[in-house]
């Protein structure tokens, strides 16, 4: 799988569609991603969720089934505090966006977001992400396999627009993360630094 970056049409026309979703009513790689940190002992609850979405460690099937890709390979280098969140060194890799699983309940096997790490010219599933925007949370701090997501945060741009204020948690199913399965950032995680689709995100951004 190539990459290339988004247009601005492309991100418009995603943007607009998770827009849309918020306010409404109703609203072939190799092997998931492996690591040499110690494997981490998960709850039934969780060993379901990674089992259910094993298929996605084929990019193209999580196209099928609806999701989207960001492109970009997000890297915080430095690591970065906004307000009240810290988000230590580390990455958060490929971002594959599903705008028809947004809403204010959580699903454990459909995640918002399924996250890839770029490896030569393929994507590795390395885990999947809960989102959350507040427009859809009813008020309510949603919660999922015992953790809270995090925020409300602002959107990270120029990814997604500072306005797309939401809640989030990360879990690291494929790809073991250094400072546990449900930290933002995985140091264990890569992205090409200097490569057209690598985005390092700086203090400057919110």
């Amino acid at each position: 799988m190539r990459f290339h970056l988004p247009n601005k049409f492309y991100l418009a026309c995603l943007l607009a569609l998770v827009a849309s979703l918020v306010v409404s009513p109703n609203a072939s790689s190799q092997g998931p991603s492996k690591s040499t940190a110690s494997p981490v002992a998960m709850s039934p609850d969780l060993e379901a969720a990674k089992a259910a979405l094993a298929k996605y460690s084929d990019p193209f099937a999580a196209v099928k089934d609806g999701y989207f890709s960001t492109v970009a390979c997000i890297d915080f280098p430095n690591g970065m505090k906004d307000g009240s969140l810290e988000y230590p060194a580390g990455a958060m890799g490929v971002h594959f966006l599903n705008p028809a699983n947004i809403g204010p309940k959580l699903d454990p096997t459909k995640p918002q977001v399924l996250i890839y790490e770029p490896v030569g010219d393929k994507l590795v599933l390395a885990g999947a992400e809960w989102f959350v925007p507040v427009a859809a949370s009813g008020g309510v701090v949603p919660a999922i396999f015992g953790q809270t997501l995090a925020g409300p945060m602002d959107g990270h741009e120029p990814i997604m627009p500072a306005s797309l204020r939401h809640y989030d948690l990360h879990v690291w199913f494929w790809k073991d993360n250094p400072k546990g399965m449900f930290t933002t950032t995985n140091a264990a995680l890569k992205c090409a630094p200097g490569a057209p689709y690598t985005v390092a995100m700086m203090e400057h951004h919110h």
